[in-house]
């Protein structure tokens, strides 16, 4: 299991609970994940040689990287040299580099905003005026929403690409014109079984608008309200991704969006299983335990019997988070959301810093809630700001 942070501990809890033997490593060893393996390694999950020697000496069955794009090419790079069940290691690079992928799409004849790769602000300066406002500037490696920005104009363009280098390895970012959506932002989580995309439960996704970082997505909804037409074409032009790289058997992220004429823009798809505790909240409202499935493919045990299943009842997932700076005191929860509430932890204590939301790395916590109808999710998750509120000492 590559990483061991709060988020990727349901995967190895699950693994555990499967009867398998743990092994975590990264480089962070107080993370929380590595109390609950069976053995612990100090080794960054992106160096793929000193991962792959490891793997070598410990004989593994099986190697993934759960919720997290930066370890994924090490899964398939190791996967590939060891023999073990992967995705091909060059299809995992072209999903999980922006730019790989937006190559991919134009000369595969995908629907794809006009974008261009870049090192420095100087080289993005020179080419703006060749790109219709507004544009997006995203670091072509990170995930989790860190480092994106949307740019109105030139003003703004060297800070949000000072922004982008922060968090980008790979020292590049994309420029990309904005894509504006009919209806919701679709997230969710699929699984292919030997490129076939067999099983998928899109979300409606909902973002940090008023936050320093308007693109971090807060609030997941079940079920898709787009028209089902619109989720067979989504599900076409995924299943043509699969099939163009040969992927095999494994989880899937997606973040796409629909435009006004209903053309569809995969503007990612993850090899991996969704964060923020997606996954768990598709299981409430599947009855598909992606992550258990994920276990599996990772150890070539057969997942046929996977299946396509729709959403029963009403579910939502909430990214406890907030706005200012300041020392955590605790959590306020409104009377009227706690019968919603199916599960809620968080990721911080008493007396620890928090940061305005600018990433997923600075969550506060997180919520699953299911509701009796579509009226009172629409009602109750439009105002959780308001009801689950986060208190501060020497707030700042």
């Amino acid at each position: 299991m590559l990483g061991g942070a709060h988020f990727q501990v349901p995967a190895i809890k699950a693994a555990k609970e499967m009867g398998h033997f743990i092994i975590t490593c990264d480089n962070l060893e107080d993370n929380p994940g590595h109390k609950y393996s069976d053995k612990y390694y100090n080794v960054s999950t992106t160096d793929k040689e000193a991962v792959l020697e490891l793997a070598k000496s410990l004989q593994i069955d099986g190697i993934m990287c759960y919720a997290a794009d930066s370890g994924a090419p090490t899964v398939a790079y190791v996967a590939e040299k060891l023999g073990l069940p992967s995705h091909p290691y060059e299809s995992t690079e072209i999903l999980v580099y922006k730019d790989k992928f937006r190559e991919f799409q134009r000369k595969k004849g995908f629907n794809v905003p006009k974008s261009k790769v870049y090192n420095t602000f100087e080289e993005a300066k020179a080419d703006f005026h060749n790109f219709t406002m507004p544009v997006m500037i995203k670091p072509v490696d990170s995930s989790g929403s860190k480092g994106i920005s949307k740019v109105d104009s030139i003003e703004s363009l060297e800070e949000k690409v000072e922004i982008a280098l922060k968090f980008t390895k790979a020292g590049r970012f994309l420029m990309e014109e904005y894509i504006e959506n009919y209806g919701p932002h679709v997230g969710g989580d699929g699984f292919c079984v030997n490129g076939q995309l067999v099983f998928r439960c899109f979300s409606n996704e909902y973002f940090s608008t008023n936050h320093i970082n308007p693109f971090v997505p807060i609030i997941t909804t079940w079920p898709l309200i787009l028209p089902e037409h619109i989720q067979n074409k989504i599900h076409d032009e995924v299943q043509k991704v699969l099939t163009l790289l040969n992927m095999k058997t494994g989880a899937l992220n997606f973040d796409i969006r629909v435009d006004s004429k209903e053309n569809v823009y995969l503007i990612e798809i993850a090899p991996r299983n969704g964060g923020a505790w997606n996954p768990n909240a598709i299981t409430y409202a599947t009855g598909v335990d992606t992550i258990k499935y994920s276990i599996k493919a990772a150890l070539g045990e057969r997942c046929n019997e996977l299946a396509f299943s729709n959403t029963r009842g009403y579910w939502a997932t909430y990214v406890i988070n907030s706005m200012v700076s300041g020392v955590f005191k605790g959590i306020d929860i409104h009377e009227a959301y706690k019968e919603n509430i199916v599960e809620y932890e968080l990721v911080v204590k008493r007396g620890d810093h928090i940061s305005p939301l600018s990433g997923a790395h600075e969550q506060v916590g997180l919520m699953i809630l299911t509701f009796s109808s579509m009226e009172e999710m629409i009602d109750k998750m439009n105002n959780i700001t308001n009801n689950v509120k986060v208190i501060l000492e020497n707030e700042y």
